[in-house]
C-alpha cells in the first residue's frame, strides 16, 4: 500500500507539477468572468453624474411591497453600487483582490437572502433541471401558452431565431455561483503576472509571490 502510494504521488507530482507555471490562469479568468458582471450591476445603481444611486434603484431597494424592503434604502442602493462598480475595476486591475472579494462576498450574500431566496435555487426555470420547485414546474404552463400566443399572432421564427424563450425564476442561482467564485479568490488571490498585486508584492519583496 506504501508503495502504490508513493507510486501515485510521483507521477502525480510529475504530471500536475508542470502545470504549475500556468497556475495565474485560475485566477485571472475567474476576475475576467466577474468584471462585466459587477460592472454592469453597479452602473446600473449608481447615476456617475451625481455618484449617487438612481431614484428607481433606492426605491426597489426600500419598497416593501414590488421591492426589497429594506431599511435606509439610500445608504443600502450607495454600498451595494459601488461595491460592484470598484469591485469591478479593483478585478480587472488584480489590485487588492482578496480585500474587495470580502464585501462583494457580503453583497452576494444579502442579494441571495434578500432579492433570490424566495424564488429557490434557479435563475432560468427549467422544470426538467434539479432543484426545481413549485414556482418553477407552474412555469411549465405559462411558457407553454406564451408560446402558443406569440406562435398565433407574431413572427415565431423570427422571434426565436437568436435563442429560445424562457421564463426567468431569479433564483439565487447566479449569486450563488458568483459568491463560490469570490471565495476561490479569496483563497488564491488575483494570480501570478497579470495583476498589480503580483508586481506589488515582487517588488516589495513578499513571498511567497503565489498568494496574495
Amino acid at each position: 500500500m506504501s508503495s502504490l502510494a508513493t507510486s501515485y504521488e510521483t507521477v502525480r507530482s510529475q504530471t500536475l507539477g508542470r502545470l504549475q507555471h500556468l497556475d495565474f490562469l485560475g485566477p485571472l479568468l475567474l476576475r475576467v468572468y466577474l468584471v462585466p458582471v459587477f460592472w454592469m450591476a453597479g452602473s446600473k445603481k449608481i447615476d456617475f453624474s451625481t455618484l449617487m444611486p438612481y431614484d428607481s434603484t433606492v426605491n426597489w431597494f426600500g419598497n416593501p411591497d414590488w421591492g426589497l424592503g429594506l431599511p435606509a434604502p439610500t445608504l443600502m442602493a450607495f454600498l451595494a453600487g459601488w461595491t460592484e462598480v470598484l469591485g469591478a475595476l479593483f478585478l480587472a486591475a488584480g489590485f487588492a483582490v482578496r480585500w474587495i472579494t470580502l464585501p462583494l462576498l457580503f453583497t452576494m450574500a444579502v442579494a441571495a437572502s434578500t432579492a433570490h431566496w424566495d424564488n429557490g435555487w434557479q435563475a432560468i426555470s427549467d422544470p426538467g433541471a434539479p432543484f426545481a420547485n413549485q414556482r418553477v414546474e407552474e412555469s411549465a404552463d405559462r411558457l407553454t401558452k406564451a408560446k402558443q400566443i406569440l406562435k398565433e399572432n407574431g413572427n415565431y421564427s423570427w422571434l426565436t431565431g437568436r435563442g429560445s424563450i424562457v421564463i426567468l425564476n431569479n433564483g439565487i442561482e447566479f449569486a450563488a455561483t458568483y459568491f463560490v467564485m469570490l471565495l476561490a479568490l479569496l483563497f488564491t488571490g488575483a494570480g501570478r503576472f497579470v495583476s498589480l498585486d503580483y508586481w506589488l508584492a515582487r517588488g516589495n519583496g513578499l513571498a511567497p509571490l503565489n498568494r496574495y
